[in-house]
């Protein structure tokens, strides 16, 4: 079981935490019961400068991969299903073993898991640097500790798990950059973590956002996250994602 700080009986279900409501708001949310608008989602987004430190356009490699943790995994696939450049983002785990790589097992919060996005991208045409100013700026809030508005747990950690020295260095170099700007308030709390491997998760996590846009949790938490993606980065926006499953 999910544990979270918001517990209170009053509140609307779409602040509540994801697993202990999941199925009872897809049954309302299909039966067109529940909607929200994204306007009253409570995360914004927040405009930072581009990392000075970034990726060298090359024409060598045409396809690279770049995996990150920044709470539920569907608003962070959602998000970079929308960025140009980017030919697939695949929601999985990352941190744990690949016994404990599996919903459940991951909720316990025990795993060493993180929700995360595997993205596969052109460098050609969007940089590991400019991947993480998107991340940092609208995916999620990167100064939050082991949560993401209301899911709460080591799972939901903000995590950077680079895959060569060279996203290892761009990483840190921007977190230290953007620390020193204090652009967000205080210390960012996203941890740079080696990458073991990455596990794809179950196929029904899979392009969720895109499959259930009336979905209460969905239409609070994360469809504004994708408007804030087209309005503070409008010339890397594509308005068709990218999806997994070609039937999605």
């Amino acid at each position: 079981m999910k544990s979270s700080n918001h517990s209170n009986p009053g509140q609307s279900a779409a602040a509540l935490p994801r697993r202990p409501v999941l199925a009872a708001l897809a049954a309302l949310a299909g039966l067109g019961l529940w909607r929200a608008t994204p306007s009253m989602a409570a995360e914004r987004a927040v405009v930072i400068p581009p990392p000075k430190d970034d990726q060298a356009a090359t024409g060598g490699s045409t396809s690279e991969t770049a995996v990150l943790a920044g709470g539920c995994f569907w608003g962070v696939q959602g998000v970079f299903q929308h960025v140009k450049g980017v030919s697939s983002a695949v929601s999985g785990y990352a941190g744990g073993d690949a016994a404990s790589a599996n919903y459940d097992a991951v909720g316990l919060g025990t795993t060493g898991h993180a929700e995360s996005v595997r993205i596969t991208y052109d460098p050609r045409q969007v940089s590991y640097g400019r991947l993480l100013q998107i991340f940092f700026s609208v995916a999620h809030n990167p100064t939050e500790l082991n949560r993401q508005g209301p899911d709460t747990g080591t799972q939901y950690r903000s995590a950077i798990f680079p895959a060569n020295a060279e996203q290892t260095r761009i990483a840190r170099n921007y977190i230290a950059q953007l620390d020193k700007t204090k652009v967000f308030g205080k210390p960012i709390a996203t941890t740079i973590e080696p990458l073991k491997a990455f596990y794809p998760a179950e196929g029904y996590h899979q392009d969720f956002m895109t499959r259930n846009p009336d979905h209460p949790y969905i239409a609070f938490n994360d469809l504004p996250k994708v408007d804030n993606l087209k309005r503070v980065f409008p010339e890397i926006y594509r308005a068709k994602p990218v999806l997994v499953g070609s039937g999605a």
